[in-house]
C-alpha cells in the first residue's frame, strides 16, 4: 500500500517525468499528507525546484544530547541511555539509579544517575514523557552499560 501511495503522489505531482516543476506543484508538495499506519503526518518541506520528492517511512531515529544521553525513537516510544563516549569517560559503572515505571519527566529534568569507580553523574531526560519500562538488568549487572551502552545497556523507555 505504501508503494502504491508513493506512486500515486509522485504521478500526481508529475515529478518523475520532469526534473523541474512549477510553483503550483511545489506548493502542492509542501502540503502532502502521508499516511503512517493509523495516523496522518503533515509534511511541510521547502525543496529546490529541481529536487525530486520521494516520500519514505522512517522506522527508527536516533538522537544525541550534548550531555551524552541518547534516545532511539521507534513509533511512539523512545529508548534512553548514555552514549559510548559517556560510559568510557565514566569508567567501570558500579551502580545505576533508575526511576519507577509510571514516573513522568520534563525535557532536561534529571531522571536517574550513574556511579562509576571514577565519578557519579546525573542522567537527563531528552524529551518529556512517562516511563513505561526500565532496564532491570542494570540493577543486577550495571557493567552492562560499559559492555553495550547502545543496545543492552539502555536505561528507560
Amino acid at each position: 500500500q505504501t508503494s502504491a501511495h508513493t506512486t500515486q503522489i509522485t504521478k500526481h505531482l508529475s515529478l518523475q517525468s520532469t526534473p523541474h516543476f512549477s510553483h503550483i506543484e511545489s506548493e502542492k508538495m509542501n502540503r502532502i499528507m502521508l499516511s503512517f499506519g493509523n495516523r496522518a503526518v503533515s509534511q511541510v518541506t521547502r525543496l529546490p525546484a529541481h529536487a525530486r520528492f520521494v516520500p519514505c517511512k522512517r522506522f527508527m531515529s536516533q538522537y544525541y544530547l550534548k550531555s551524552h544521553e541518547y534516545i532511539k525513537v521507534s513509533g511512539d516510544e523512545g529508548t534512553v541511555g548514555i552514549t559510548d563516549f559517556a560510559q568510557s569517560a565514566l569508567g567501570d559503572v558500579v551502580y545505576v539509579e533508575l526511576p519507577s515505571v509510571g514516573d513522568t519527566f520534563e525535557k532536561g529534568e534529571t531522571f536517574g544517575s550513574v556511579e562509576s569507580v571514577k565519578a557519579a553523574s546525573d542522567v537527563y531526560a531528552p524529551v518529556s514523557g512517562e516511563v513505561i519500562e526500565t532496564n532491570s538488568l542494570l540493577e543486577e549487572t550495571p557493567g552492562t552499560v560499559n559492555e553495550s551502552p547502545m543496545e543492552k545497556g539502555w536505561f528507560i523507555k
